[in-house]
C-alpha cells in the first residue's frame, strides 16, 4: 500500500487543484463569458467526442495494462508496437464514416439545434485527441508513474480553458476562434502527455508481435463494447439532450452535473494507481491481497465521497446563490447524479477486478445491455421530465449497472467491499445529513457554505476518529496531534 498511498496522496492534490480549477471555469467563467447557447455546444462537443474515444483508441488504454506486466523486457517492444498501431483499426473506419456520411450525420445532431452541423469534425478531433491521450497515459501508468499524466489531464486543460475564456472574455479571440482553440489544447495535451511517455520507454518499432495477438486484440475489441457503454453511462445524457431540447439546457444540465461530479475526485485519483496493482495481483493471483485492497479502497472511498456528497447538499442553496439564475435549478440533478457517484465510489476498485480478470467477457455484455438501456430511458424520460429526466435515466442506469458488478465480484470472486466499518460510516452520514439539514446562517453566501462546512468536517471526523471507525483516518488524525502537540 506504501505505492497507493504515496502516489494516491499526490493525484488527490493534483486532482483537486485541477476540480477547483474546472469549478472556476464551470460555475463562473463559462456561465458568465460564454452566450448559454455556446456553452451548451461545447459540453456536447466534449461528451460526444469523450463517448467515441473508446472505438478510437480501439481499447488499447486498457489492454496495455492488463498485459504489460506480463512480457519479458524483451517482449515489451513488440508488445508497445502493437498498441500504438492498433487504435488505427478504429480511427481509418471512424474517419471514413465522417467523410462519406457528413451532411447526413450533421443534419441528425443538428435537428432540433441547427448550430450544432457545423462542428462535426471537431467531435472527431476532440475524441482522437482524447484516444490518444489515454494510450500515452496508461503507458505512464503500467511503469508506475501516474503524477504528471493525471496532471496533464486534471489541471493542464482546464488552465488553458481558462486562459481561452480569459482571450474571448478581452476580445482578443472570437466564439469561433475560441471553439478551435479549444479542439487544439485537446491536441497539444496528447502531444505533451506522448513526449513524456517517451521519456519512460522509448518506443522501439518492433513488428515481431506478441505469439497471442490474437488474445490481445479480441480483448481490445471487448474492451470497446466496456469502455464504450461506461461512457454512454456517463456521457450520453448531455449528447441526447441536444436531440430533445434546445442546447441551453445542455448548459445549465452540465453545471448540475459538475456539482455533483466533484464527489469522484478521490476515486479518479486514487485509481490511477491501483488499477495497475489490481492487474498485477490478479496476474500472481494474489486473492488475499486483492480482497484487502477491494475493501480498503471501498471504505476510504465512502469516507471521502460521503463527506463530499454531504457537503454538496447540505449547502446546495447558499451555492445556488453564487450562480446566474438560470443555472439555479437543478437541485434534483445533483441530488440523483451524486447519489450514484457515490455508489460507484463505494465499490472501491471494482471495475479494475472486472476488466482485468478472466470474467470480463461476461461483465462486458452487462455493460452493453445496461448502456442500451441507458438511451432507452434518455428516450423516454427526456421528453417527459426535462434536465430531470435526464437525471434520472443516469441513476437508474448506474444504481443497476454497479449492482450488477457487485453481485459478480461476490459470485465469482467470493469478496464483498463492505465491512462493518461500512455500515458505521453511512449511519455517521445519515445523522450529520439530519442535524446539519436545517442549520441556516445569514451571510454571504461563500461565508455560509465555509461556517457549515467546517463544522460538518469537524464533527465528521471526530466521530470517525473518536470511534476508530477507519484506520487510515485514526492514522492520520493521530499523527496530526504529534506534530501539533507541544
Amino acid at each position: 500500500m506504501g505505492i497507493v498511498q504515496k502516489q494516491s496522496v499526490q493525484n488527490v492534490i493534483i486532482t483537486y487543484i485541477g476540480f477547483f480549477i474546472a469549478a472556476i471555469n464551470t460555475l463562473f467563467l463559462y456561465t458568465k463569458i460564454l452566450p448559454d447557447a455556446y456553452y451548451g455546444l461545447v459540453t456536447f462537443i466534449l461528451a460526444s467526442g469523450a463517448i467515441l474515444m473508446p472505438i478510437l483508441a480501439f481499447g488499447v488504454h486498457n489492454t496495455m495494462v492488463k498485459y504489460f506486466s506480463n512480457f519479458s523486457e524483451e517482449g515489451k517492444d513488440g508488445f508497445l508496437t502493437l498498441m500504438m498501431l492498433t487504435p488505427l483499426l478504429g480511427i481509418l473506419p471512424v474517419a471514413l464514416i465522417f467523410s462519406v456520411w457528413q451532411e447526413p450525420l450533421g443534419n441528425w445532431i443538428s435537428k432540433e439545434n441547427p448550430m450544432v452541423k457545423d462542428y462535426l469534425w471537431y467531435i472527431f478531433l476532440v475524441g482522437l485527441a482524447m484516444a490518444y491521450f489515454e494510450v500515452f497515459y496508461a503507458w505512464c501508468r503500467v511503469h508506475m508513474k501516474s503524477v504528471f499524466g493525471n496532471f496533464m489531464k486534471e489541471v493542464f486543460a482546464r488552465v488553458g480553458v481558462s486562459l481561452l475564456l480569459a482571450l474571448f472574455y478581452f476580445g482578443a479571440i472570437n466564439l469561433d476562434a475560441f471553439l478551435k482553440l479549444l479542439v487544439g489544447l485537446h491536441l497539444l495535451r496528447t502531444i505533451i502527455i506522448q513526449l513524456y511517455a517517451y521519456t519512460l520507454r522509448f518506443p522501439r518499432f518492433n513488428l515481431n508481435f506478441p505469439a497471442h495477438t490474437k488474445e490481445i486484440l479480441s480483448y481490445s475489441v471487448l474492451i470497446i463494447l466496456g469502455g464504450s457503454a461506461a461512457l454512454v453511462l456517463l456521457e450520453i445524457d448531455k449528447v441526447m439532450l441536444n436531440q430533445f431540447i434546445s442546447i441551453e439546457n445542455v448548459a445549465y444540465y452540465s453545471v448540475a452535473v459538475y456539482i455533483a461530479t466533484v464527489i469522484i475526485v478521490p476515486s479518479r485519483a486514487m485509481h490511477q494507481i491501483t488499477y495497475p496493482l489490481t492487474a498485477e495481483l490478479l496476474n500472481s493471483g494474489d486473492g488475499a491481497g486483492l480482497k484487502k485492497l477491494y475493501q480498503r479502497t471501498s471504505l476510504t472511498l465512502l469516507i471521502a465521497s460521503g463527506l463530499l456528497f454531504l457537503l454538496i447538499i447540505l449547502n446546495m442553496k447558499d451555492l445556488f446563490q453564487l450562480l446566474p439564475e438560470n443555472y439555479r435549478g437543478g437541485f434534483t440533478i445533483v441530488l440523483l447524479i451524486g447519489l450514484a457517484k457515490v455508489m460507484d465510489s463505494i465499490l472501491g476498485n471494482n471495475n479494475a477486478i472486472l476488466y482485468n480478470s478472466k470474467y470480463y467477457r461476461t461483465v462486458l455484455v452487462f455493460g452493453v445491455g445496461l448502456a442500451i438501456l441507458t438511451i432507452v430511458l434518455n428516450y423516454l424520460l427526456i421528453p417527459k421530465f426535462g434536465l430531470e429526466g435526464a437525471a434520472m435515466a443516469s441513476f437508474i442506469s448506474i444504481f443497476i449497472f454497479n449492482g450488477v458488478k457487485l453481485a459478480f465480484v461476490r459470485i465469482k470472486f467470493g469478496y464483498w467491499p463492505f465491512t462493518a466499518a461500512t455500515f458505521k460510516i453511512l449511519a455517521t452520514l445519515v445523522l450529520l445529513a439530519v442535524l446539519f439539514r436545517f442549520l441556516e446562517f445569514s451571510f454571504h453566501p461563500l461565508i455560509n457554505i465555509g461556517l457549515k462546512s467546517g463544522l460538518i468536517v469537524l464533527m465528521y471526523v471526530g466521530i470517525l476518529y473518536r470511534f476508530n471507525i477507519s484506520e487510515d483516518v485514526t492514522g492520520y488524525v493521530s499523527k496530526w496531534f504529534k506534530k501539533n502537540t507541544p
